[in-house]
């Protein structure tokens, strides 16, 4: 398809990345990375997590040459990112920095149009692009396709930051703390929001964080990284926190690690209850007679595109003749994509000792009670120890390099460079 058609595609997918002994070096003795191999399998989320100074910031902007390498090869797919020029690289890597990283003077649309326009699509192409988007990162088009970046929340803002990086469809996104500079609770809703994405997008995204909850809550795969660039630990979630490479990353993760386990188990893994639903508008008595018939207390009333607007109660329909479009504030919601741990914190300040359950474009898709979460944890206790204590064979427990089974990596074919410690760790 030539750049200035408009015609729909499909989203590209994700494309393996390689870094194969990657060094930079910025004049000292100790490297900022040295000789770092490691693959980042295509379609996946990858974190690149460890204490600062460490090397993973670096170590992602080595990727889309923001900054160059001192030696060593980066390939993306098949080809060496040094063969391709570095304007052109990076309009093909996606990048998302802390805080949205915007143009101020520019409006929504603007920001998110501006490498397609680089790219010369013509101007329906672009337009169509851009609502497309921002109906992706759960933004109305028509309320803030021309708003400007200071009309928009700080959460509001990192979506369209996401939006603009995936506006040329690239197959990697690379993020660097983007929701560190959120409050909690948006950080978590964009947490959230970003996996959702990811299940329609599929792209190679590589995050660097601080934070190891974030890390486990996002990641297919986590690297564990130590001062120079190094990998201490290079494996899925479950599998670090099972079963730690070493001291360093013990104390990395810190206290309660049985707990963390429990940020493995998302809202989508257990069984929702169904409810009763109603529309603004609609006769109060017959809902209620609904309500009775079906043995529930409450009824969910969602908007003209199935949006929960309230909960209400038995109670609160006999007061009422009609079903109100009013918006419930403090309406108790998680996502789907949210962990156990979001949704018991959601239904403890909830009155109704539940929460209601969105997908997509914050759809509604069921109801979750705190009954059903702590038969999970419950369950993800016990899975856990039993997990503990088998031999898991974690990569770099011994230092020596050691790579984990083929199956157990995602695209692995054999003389790939797996996921595993780097070949310089010595013994630890």
């Amino acid at each position: 398809m030539s750049e200035t058609s408009t015609t729909a595609t499909p989203p590209t997918g994700g494309s393996r990345i390689l870094l194969e002994n990657v060094t930079k070096r910025y004049g000292s003795a100790t490297p900022a990375v040295g000789d770092l191999t490691m693959e980042i399998p295509a379609g996946k989320i990858v974190m690149l997590v460890g204490p600062s100074g460490c090397g993973k910031t670096t170590t992602l902007k080595m990727i889309n040459r923001l900054i160059e390498p001192t030696s060593g090869t980066i390939s993306l797919g098949d080809q060496d990112v040094t063969d391709i020029d570095g304007d052109q690289l990076r309009r093909r890597i996606g990048y998302v920095i802390q805080a949205g990283g915007l143009f101020p003077h520019m409006t929504i649309a603007a920001n998110i149009a501006i490498v397609p326009k680089l790219l010369k699509w013509d101007a329906e192409r672009i337009r169509a692009r851009v609502d497309e988007l921002l109906d992706l990162v759960s933004l109305d088009p028509d309320t803030y396709r021309d708003r400007y970046p200071r009309e928009l929340s700080g959460g509001q803002q990192q979506r369209v930051g996401v939006a603009r990086a995936l506006a040329a469809d690239p197959p990697v996104l690379l993020m660097d703390e983007p929701f560190g500079a959120v409050d909690p609770i948006t950080r978590q809703r964009l947490q959230d929001e970003l996996l959702l994405i990811q299940e329609e997008v599929g792209k190679t995204i590589v995050i660097v964080t601080h934070d190891f909850d974030e890390a486990v809550k996002l990641g297919d795969w986590i690297v564990i990284m130590r001062e120079g660039g190094q990998i201490v630990q290079y494996d899925t979630p479950e599998r670090i926190l099972a079963e730690p490479a070493d001291e360093f990353v013990e104390n990395f993760i810190g206290a309660g690690a049985g707990l963390k386990q429990l940020a493995l188990t998302r809202v989508s893994d257990v069984e929702l209850a169904d409810a009763v639903t109603a529309r603004p508008g609609e006769v109060a008595a017959e809902v209620l007679e609904r309500v009775t018939q079906a043995g529930h207390g409450h009824v969910v009333v969602l908007d003209d595109r199935d949006r929960p607007l309230s909960w209400l109660s038995r109670k609160q329909l006999g007061r009422v003749t009609q079903i109100p479009a009013d918006t419930d504030a403090g309406l108790p919601v998680v996502s789907r994509s949210a962990t156990l741990n979001d949704a018991l914190d959601t239904m403890l300040v909830s009155s109704v000792a539940g929460a209601l359950v969105t997908g997509r474009r914050d759809a509604f898709v069921g109801v979750i009670d705190v009954e059903t979460v702590m038969r999970s944890i419950a369950e993800a206790r016990e899975g856990s120890s039993r997990d503990a204590a088998a031999p898991i064979g974690v990569n770099g427990s011994t230092g020596s390099g050691a790579e984990p089974a083929l199956d157990a990596v995602p695209g692995a074919t054999s003389g790939a460079v797996l996921p595993a410690v780097s070949d310089h760790d010595g013994a630890r």
